[in-house]
């Protein structure tokens, strides 16, 4: 007995779907690339922890009802242009507020 050979119809098909799964990771390895920069601009400007500065793009995030990714990419923008919206704004400040800022060991709290 012999194997029977997929048809091509078949192959095309995975060939679509394989493609779609690179196209996916792609996009993902660029979001998280995005939101990684995001936080550090946060833990920089914020003086937070990477930590508290993801606990604040998720807090941004959500109570904007903007995609998390979309608020990372606002940060960034907001950091070489040098304005943001206000509503952003706002919700960042208040959440940097909430969670920072830390303080550096060895130096006397302000």
């Amino acid at each position: 007995m012999s194997a029977v050979p997929e048809e091509p119809a078949d192959e095309s098909d995975r060939i679509f779907e394989l493609q779609e799964q690179i196209d996916q990771l792609k996009e993902a390895v660029a979001s998280h690339a995005v939101v990684d920069q995001a936080i550090g601009m946060v833990v920089a400007l914020g003086r937070v922890t990477p930590d508290q500065g993801w606990q604040v793009l998720k807090d941004v995030s959500q109570h904007t009802n903007i995609k998390l990714r979309n608020v990372a990419e606002l940060i960034l923008l907001w950091g070489r242009a040098g304005t943001m919206p206000a509503e952003i704004r706002a919700e960042l400040e208040d959440a940097i507020d909430r969670y920072g800022p830390t303080q550096i060991p060895g130096v006397p709290p302000e």
